[in-house]
């Protein structure tokens, strides 16, 4: 019997355990034993969360009910993030903003594309606003889908915004339900073997445990892949400057007030705040750079854009991620494996890749660090990758702040990105210029922030539609908008209908 000792419980922790407890039900590795260690006395860091539309196939495949789901972590629907200000500091109360949807372009033959490239900035549409109607929906106050149309369907792509903690109890309890053995207590020790793997871990209460792997979700104490087995961290500090958060909670004026399905992503002097809507709350957090401000300024900036004084506490992170997360029988999963700004809601994309990679290359027998190999290969190129993602928002941006401005030194710009934006001045972003195995981003998605922020591919002379044809491709999404903005239910109503009664019509 193959058996597994996960050590620290939170979203990574149970999330982890759930889907290996899922996956191995079908008994292809044979018997396997999962128990998971979670400490009673360490908080969780416990903030609200959004998620990538992966989640719902997890849940899904979890046999999680979705409206059970939502109800227990106040959970809303995101379709998406709005960007505000990115581009450039506000001045005189002008404030300029590009979204970000979950929906692909509407039309995917390159036409709609070259059209819109071809007509003058001053007189075509946003691109997300061109591409799909998601957008219109979004900022209209109107959710993805409506209660009848069932758990995790609708005719909109979506995520969720949900309280990571009550996201936490979701999965430990189905974990628990999938045969999971939870123990409550405090690791106190790691010892390794004569081979330099983890022998066994020591707790204050249990006693000694044993396992042939183990997984380390302890978060940034990192007690296994950091303190017993000194891998590596690789720090990309020098390229994505934010290093800190001050993390809150703000109430909402009502209890009708309108609740958006998108994050709000609101650039500041040093940095961006995130602001989510929750059932009853809003999650909300200013992410910024300890070299371009100090910690008190950055708790008056967050309160000046929030109007209000809301109890906050610091949290400080190191932007980057182990060079070697999986080490003999021990693999790093969440934030003891590595963390970067939540810009694009990464984190818990992340912990399902690691997750379903660990399920799917454990061999039955043999050494459990056969595919170590293999896994610190994927997750450092996942990781790369997304680190380049996320720099596009701030090369892009003309802010003149010094933070924007140091973020624009072509010394802290990857020279994957400064070649990919130099093909990208006389062609689109391609599906041919990433691999898919390692992107959590597509395309199209690059095409979002590129298009958004401005910027400018020249294709004088290529085929495109005539301007008329064009205007009736745009009119087109623009008529879908219209009718879906009748057609799909207000948010809050939306959710308050899930919330009491699930997905299903109501009176």
């Amino acid at each position: 019997m193959r058996t597994i000792l996960i050590l620290g419980g939170g979203t990574a922790g149970w999330l982890t355990a759930a889907l290996l407890a899922r996956h191995f039900e079908s008994g292809l590795l044979g018997p396997v034993r999962i128990t998971l260690i979670e400490s009673p006395d360490i908080a969780a860091i416990g903030v609200g969360e959004g998620a990538f539309p992966t989640l719902r196939s997890t849940l899904r495949h979890l046999g999680v009910d979705e409206a059970d789901f939502m109800r227990r972590t106040s959970a809303t629907f995101k379709q998406g993030i709005r960007f505000n200000n990115w581009v450039r500091t506000p001045r005189d109360d002008q404030s300029e903003h590009f979204f970000h949807p979950f929906e692909a372009p509407w039309f995917e033959d390159g036409a709609a594309l070259a059209c819109w490239l071809r007509m003058a900035p001053d007189a075509r549409p946003p691109f997300a606003q061109a591409m799909t109607f998601q957008k219109r929906v979004a900022e209209a106050g109107r959710g993805p889908k409506r209660p009848h149309e069932g758990a995790f369907t609708g005719p909109l792509n979506y995520a969720y915004h949900m309280d990571s903690i009550r996201l936490a109890e979701v999965l430990a309890q189905r974990a628990r339900e999938l045969g999971v053995l939870h123990i409550e207590d405090t690791i106190e020790t790691a010892a390794l073997g004569d081979d330099g793997a983890i022998a066994d871990v020591t707790t204050q209460r249990h006693g000694t445990h044993s396992a042939d792997l183990y997984i380390d979700c302890t978060g940034f104490r990192a007690e296994l892949i950091e303190k017993a087995l000194k891998a590596p961290f690789h720090s990309v500090r020098d390229i994505l400057f934010a290093d800190r958060a001050v993390v809150g909670r703000a109430p909402y004026p009502r209890p009708d007030a309108p609740l958006e399905s998108y994050t709000l992503a609101n650039a500041h002097e040093a940095g961006w705040s995130w602001d989510i809507g929750l059932g009853h709350a809003r999650g909300v957090g200013y992410v910024y750079s300890s070299a371009h401000t100090d910690d008190d300024r950055a708790q008056r900036v967050l309160r000046d854009h929030l109007g209000a004084d809301i109890d906050t506490r610091l949290v400080r992170f190191e932007p980057g991620w182990r060079e070697t997360p999986w080490v003999k029988n021990c693999v790093a999963v969440g934030l003891s494996g590595g963390f970067v700004e939540p810009l694009e809601a990464t984190g818990i994309v992340l912990i399902e890749l690691a997750a379903s990679m660990i399920a799917e290359l454990l061999p039955a027998s043999g050494p459990v660090s056969a595919p170590a190999a293999r896994f610190n290969a994927l997750m450092r190129e996942r990781y790369e990758n997304i680190t380049t993602f996320l720099k596009l928002h701030y090369v892009l941006s003309q802010r003149d702040e010094p933070f924007w401005r140091d973020n624009r030194d072509p010394a802290s710009i990857p020279e994957r990105l400064r070649d990919l934006l130099a093909q990208w001045r006389h062609r689109p972003p391609s599906r041919f210029d990433f691999r898919l195995d390692a992107e959590t981003f597509a395309w199209f998605n690059y095409q979002y922030i590129l298009y958004g922020m401005g910027f400018q591919t020249h294709i004088d002379g290529a085929e495109a539609l005539s301007g008329a044809e064009a205007q009736r491709m745009f009119s087109r999404i623009r008529q879908y908008g219209e009718r879906a903005t009748l057609d799909l239910p207000p948010h809050r109503l939306l959710i308050e209908q899930i919330y009491a009664h699930g997905f299903r019509e109501t009176a």
